[in-house]
């Protein structure tokens, strides 16, 4: 089962993508390649618009777990999303490509805040909109986010650009006899708790017909082949 017709699409980046094989932080390096793959992307006349985690700096439920108040844990979390945003635009910008971040938490020193029409005639002029600090409000997370940043805009797919190549039945990082599939529905997701992305998320992505399509970032050109319908990818839709 392929993909609808592609116009304009999110991609949900997890932060320690940006990583690269550091064990920490913003990797310059790899963020300038991921950059070049989101303006390939974007030269087939995709409209594109990206939310990107902030696990590579500081997760609020990491924070919270060791003992810190969860929603002043989460909201230094989308206070990372932010530096990475930031850092995807500086990367996107050297290329050429004109960008445009947009906070849920309001900061007009170094971004816009989110405005759906602002961000619509963004899209329409070619430009790449990053929606970043999740949606300003804790206990929810960036993919939460992504999800409702997809629906708002209307997007005709959120691809999930994480480090394992789609949905396995079990974790493959623990199990070498995990099997991937290559569709599986939302509500199969739900049921198995197959931890594409969390459960609000993927309810909201199905109550609007979004499907989500979940392939592995870091393999270089990836994105473009997944655009195309091509390599390793797991779509995850109705029946």
């Amino acid at each position: 089962m392929s993909l609808p017709t592609i116009k304009r699409v999110l991609l949900k980046l997890s932060g320690e993508v940006l990583m690269g094989n550091q064990q920490f932080g913003i990797d310059p390096e790899f963020v300038a390649e991921l950059a070049k793959e989101v303006k390939a992307a974007k030269e087939t006349g995709l409209e594109v618009c990206l939310v990107i985690g902030g696990g590579n700096i500081f997760r609020g439920m990491a924070g919270a777990a060791k003992g810190m108040d969860r929603a002043q844990a989460d909201y230094m979390g989308m206070l990372a999303t932010v530096m990475n945003a930031l850092a995807m635009q500086n990367a996107l910008e050297q290329l050429g490509v004109q960008t445009r971040v947009q906070s849920a938490i309001e900061m007009d020193k170094v971004c816009e805040p989110v405005i759906r029409r602002r961000a619509e005639r963004h899209l329409e002029k070619g430009r790449v909109v990053i929606f970043a600090a999740g949606v300003g409000a804790p206990y929810f997370t960036t993919d939460s986010g992504a999800a409702l940043r997809a629906a708002e805009m209307k997007c005709d797919a959120l691809l999930k650009g994480t480090s394992v190549d789609g949905v396995y039945d079990s974790d493959p990082k623990h199990n070498p006899d995990a099997v991937r599939f290559e569709t599986v529905t939302y509500d199969r997701v739900l049921a198995d708790n197959l931890k594409v992305m969390d459960a609000s998320a993927v309810a909201l992505c199905r109550d609007n017909k979004i499907p989500i399509v979940v392939f592995s970032i870091r393999e270089k050109g990836n994105l473009a082949r997944v655009l195309a319908g091509e390599g390793v990818q797991t779509i995850v839709q109705s029946s």
